[in-house]
């Protein structure tokens, strides 16, 4: 390779209690996108944060086109052309959209009484929201009001706003639709045929392979491994991740698929914000009850109705046969009904707060007596589910906002299991998490079924619904299309069902 646009040699980094990077190096060509992958804690965000100025390095040098740098702050960096696209949006949801992509770099006109010059700013953004797939009338719309996937493409169009020549993207399909995940294909392609680099992170190794030229894969900390563009296949990725052949990726399904009686049913449930009809169905005791649909089916939207968040306005909720009233997650909780979000970090944790704290919060009741909480108890709770669900993380005490993505989600699925739940609800149960720990959380799942718990799972994964489930129910608009059994179950006969179609 000619001089690369970015390199980085011997990258090293700790926090207390972690070893984040351990010597990493890699190197970016002019017009390539090297893909990143590894493991949740493997240290991919963190030599990112380091390429972007986020972090300072302990040892090591990062070059761009040949001369050495050292980003003290972001802006540095992006003033360098070095922009970096977080996983987390960092929008400012009260501003328009064109405030955003000017914001810190605002457009002035006039002489000693300077104004912004928002015609300039609005055209501009609009030409930006072009290259995006987005209309023109988004620049004047508030960021709040925008739908997730559109937020992430109004980052991207921010990046694209900068004279960027490495931009460095952070899982950025993680919410977009599959059109839109099309139009980031053609940004991408724009990105590289101009010249500049691409960094791509992301767990969804089929879109590795569709935009990697190269891929470096790291392993707790260090590199293990490199790939070209012939190379690049799911099977070596995940061999290079993990260190191992994953045969079985899904756990064997030992279960008939019937499941026992129903330990949930929903008759005719209607709810607030919701589809004018009713929906109907159940979740058995020891199955995997898989739920398909596109986006803005309505599938969370139920699932927030069973839990408590949305308020019923017709039908029923059973619970083994009898009629349970939710009006509250504290109400849904206490009948045993839990669930675990599609964002976890907005609705399953405390981010601020310690991985002890979170894994003990909902279980308080237990943890209490008339003289407050029972440490000792506490303690074995947080070392019980630390240990079985093996949460990488110094100690209780961490801030579960500073742990990766898949030992965040151990966490949340660590406080409901020491509830002993009846029904678990997992909606995007592996959304953000790499193979290795997807692997972990479908044996738990597995476990979880085979101990008689009803599990409703709500994905977006295709892999994933065809590969756990035992039943899977499709919604279209609101509605229930259709049932699967798992003898019926493939990918065309569940797009079948999500498109309005039948599922034969």
């Amino acid at each position: 390779m000619p001089t690369p646009r970015l390199a980085v040699r011997g990258a090293r980094k700790q926090f207390p209690g972690v070893l984040a990077l351990d010597g990493v190096s890699l190197a970016l060509a002019a017009g390539e996108v090297l893909a990143v992958v590894g493991e949740n804690g493997a240290g991919k965000s963190t030599l990112m944060k380091i390429v972007a100025g986020v972090y300072t390095p302990d040892a090591g040098d990062v070059e761009l086109d040949g001369a050495p740098v050292r980003f003290a702050t972001p802006a540095s960096a992006i003033a360098a052309g070095v922009v970096l696209i977080h996983q987390e949006l960092n929008l400012a949801e009260n501003l328009t959209v064109a405030d955003n992509l000017f914001l810190g770099r605002e457009l002035t006109r006039g002489g000693f009484l300077r104004a912004l010059d928002r015609r300039a700013m609005n055209a501009r953004t609009a030409d930006l929201l072009a290259r995006v797939g987005l209309p023109a009338e988004r620049a004047l719309e508030r960021v709040e009001r925008l739908p997730p996937g559109e937020k992430q493409l109004v980052e991207i169009a921010r990046a694209l706003g900068t004279d960027v020549r490495v931009l460095i993207m952070d899982e950025p399909t993680s919410s977009l639709t599959q059109k839109e995940t099309d139009q980031l294909y053609v940004v991408i392609d724009a990105l590289k045929a101009a010249g500049v680099s691409v960094l791509y992170i992301s767990h969804r190794l089929a879109e590795v392979k569709r935009v990697a030229d190269r891929v470096v894969v790291l392993r707790d900390g260090r590199n293990a491994g490199e790939l070209a563009k012939s190379e690049i296949t799911h099977d070596h990725m995940v061999r290079l991740m993990v260190g191992r052949d994953l045969k079985q990726f899904y756990p064997k399904v030992k279960r008939s698929g019937t499941g026992g009686s129903a330990v949930l049913e929903l008759r005719g449930v209607t709810f607030r914000g919701g589809p004018v009809r009713p929906v109907s169905l159940e979740v058995r005791a020891g199955e995997i009850l898989g739920t398909a649909g596109l986006v803005g089916a309505g599938r969370t939207e139920l699932s927030e109705a069973v839990f408590g968040v949305r308020a019923l306005t017709g039908g029923e909720i059973l619970i083994n046969g009898t009629p349970a009233r939710i009006t509250s997650p504290a109400d849904a909780i206490a009948a045993g009904v839990l669930l675990v979000p599609e964002d976890r970090r907005l609705h399953g944790l405390v981010l601020a707060e310690s991985v002890g704290f979170n894994l003990a919060l909902p279980n308080l009741d237990r943890l209490t007596s008339l003289f407050g909480v029972r440490r000792r108890a506490e303690r074995e709770l947080h070392a019980t589910w630390i240990d079985r669900l093996r949460v990488k993380t110094p100690s209780a005490a961490q801030p579960v906002g500073l742990l990766s993505g898949g030992n965040q989600q151990k966490v949340v699925y660590g406080k409901w299991l020491a509830r002993g739940p009846r029904v678990l609800i997992l909606d995007e149960p592996t959304r953000g998490v790499d193979v290795g720990a997807k692997a972990e959380i479908y044996a738990l799942i597995d476990e979880l079924a085979g101990n008689g718990v009803a599990v409703w799972m709500i994905t977006s994964d295709m892999e994933e619904l065809l590969g756990m489930s035992d039943r899977v129910v499709v919604m279209h608009e609101g509605a229930i299309a259709g049932e699967l059994s798992r003898a019926a179950l493939s990918e065309e006969a569940v797009m079948r069902l999500a498109t309005g179609g039948t599922g034969t």
